[in-house]
């Protein structure tokens, strides 16, 4: 069996042809232009916006034109991570899925189910000649992991919907009315090199083996930053005449990092001291994370030693501003049982040719002014460092409307389907809506979708039932959509 025998057919067959396009974010051009030639061969209207954003529209069924306008919601791109060793080019290669079980997954890549599901309900309800509903919009982004480009590019005047309904959350059975901002960081540090002191041999240190994920779906879970751990490796053995060569340790801002590694030289007489001090340090890291990351390795192997190394007192500085950089939940929400209210992923670190040790952060927060302090926390880091810090990509948080009619429509709809209640919450993670709700403020939304794990790493996964109640469930609400006043 493969994915396209799935039920419903309507819903993983347009998943299983969106697995044959390459969609990482800022490459989406290949999956525009297949979106763009499905909807003109089933005469859907369609325009493609100045910055990317797919538009569909569709009249009402007949006996439904005065219910409320409604616009769908998806984004066209995913993240793209490999596992270790996993040849994949995400801007050519399609991805490959496997049923296990109760669950479709991609063989070692992301599945891009966030957001391809989403995407493949539009189209099953666009094509359809059997849902009810009053007028359609669709609209399905660019770019919402890496920056939210076609959100923040949108412009006022493009839906005409009263409600909208975000498809881009990750467990059945749960409503969103509000998530998190976000603000992207980014310190650069410089540094210096000089000749390597005689006598020093060098090593590869890696770290890997780490589960990853969503930085915000996934912040909370206890999961390990590979470039905190490759840090506290390095700061065990600073003071033994350790030097930094180069470091590059994770791929992408909403991804906590899987993997990093840092080619270091030191005194030939301190190597077996220094790798067996790497030992020891991997040793306790494997105890304390036995029960969340049991697959976690470091290795390390001799390397060519090269003519120049950082200096002394910068390799220190490095080492110190990782250290002490803030990392994973800052602050639980003193609103709501159980959410982050504030988060900081260091996702990124690298030394560059130019001698910059740049280091990329993604906040997060539902509250605007917590996030912004947070910033000017690696504001102030970096300034001790002699580096600077830039943020930008801010966006806001979307507030909970408890009293929305649409909210009040799908809590009853969902009871009538499924014979409980739907639960009713804010997400750490950000979405669209946030943005779409400040150009569009009387737009009520919600956001939902089938139950995905692991997003944004190789252990991706879709659980089956849940995307047909996912399914039924958004016809059924396209139907109980009430009449304008």
């Amino acid at each position: 069996m493969t994915i396209k025998d799935l039920e419903p057919k309507e819903l993983w067959s347009n998943f299983y042809s969106l697995t044959r396009q390459p969609r990482p974010s800022k490459h989406e051009e290949k999956v525009r232009a297949f979106i763009v030639d499905w909807a003109k061969k089933n005469k859907i209207a369609c325009r493609v916006d100045s910055v990317g954003n797919v538009i569909l529209s569709k009249p009402a069924t007949k006996g439904m034109e005065k219910v409320h306008p409604v616009v769908l919601q998806a984004h066209m791109d995913m993240v793209p991570q490999a596992r270790a060793g996993k040849k994949h080019d995400f801007e050519k290669d399609p991805i490959e899925t496997k049923i296990v079980g109760d669950w479709v997954y991609a063989c070692d890549t992301t599945l891009g189910a966030d957001d391809g599901m989403g995407v493949a309900a539009i189209m099953a309800v666009f094509a359809s000649k059997t849902a009810k509903h009053g007028p359609l919009e669709a609209l399905i982004t660019t770019d919402e992991e890496t920056g939210m480009t076609g959100a923040f590019g949108l412009k006022k005047g493009e839906l005409h919907g009263d409600y909208l309904l975000n498809l881009d959350s990750e467990t059945e059975g749960e409503l969103y009315v509000g998530c998190a901002g976000g603000l992207d960081a980014t310190m650069t540090i410089p540094y210096h090199t000089e000749k390597a002191p005689k006598g020093m041999v060098a090593y590869r240190l890696t770290i890997g083996g780490l589960k990853g994920g969503h930085s915000g779906m996934e912040i909370n879970t206890g999961r390990a930053n590979a470039n905190k751990l490759l840090f506290r490796h390095l700061r065990w053995v600073a003071e033994c005449g350790l030097r930094i060569i180069s470091i590059e340790g994770g791929n992408m801002r909403n991804a906590i990092p899987r993997d990093a590694e840092a080619v270091v030289a030191f005194p030939k007489e301190h190597e077996k001291c220094i790798l067996d001090e790497f030992d020891k340090v991997a040793g306790w890291v494997k105890k304390e994370l036995a029960s969340v990351e049991p697959d976690f390795f470091a290795k390390y192997e001799k390397v060519r030693m090269t003519p120049n190394v950082m200096t002394d007192a910068d390799t220190q500085k490095l080492i110190s501003l990782m250290m002490v950089a803030p990392n994973g939940v800052i602050r639980m929400s003193r609103d709501m049982e159980g959410l982050v209210e504030t988060s900081l992923n260091l996702a990124i670190v690298k030394t560059t040719s130019s001698k910059n040790f740049t280091v990329k952060a993604l906040l997060r927060s539902s509250v605007d002014s917590a996030k912004d302090a947070l910033g000017e926390r690696l504001v102030c880091l970096a300034e001790l460092c002699g580096g600077k810090c830039q943020l930008s990509g801010a966006y806001p948080g979307w507030k909970p409307n408890m009293e929305s009619q649409l909210l009040k429509t799908m809590k009853q709809t969902y009871k009538k389907l499924y014979k409980k209640e739907p639960q009713v919450m804010a997400i750490h993670a950000g979405l669209e809506c946030g943005l779409l709700g400040g150009k569009y403020p009387e737009m009520e939304m919600i956001s939902f979708g089938p139950t995905l794990q692991s997003p944004h790493s190789p252990d991706e996964r879709c659980y089956i039932p849940s995307a047909k109640k996912f399914y039924d469930y958004l016809l059924a609400t396209l139907e109980a959509i009430p009449v304008k006043k």
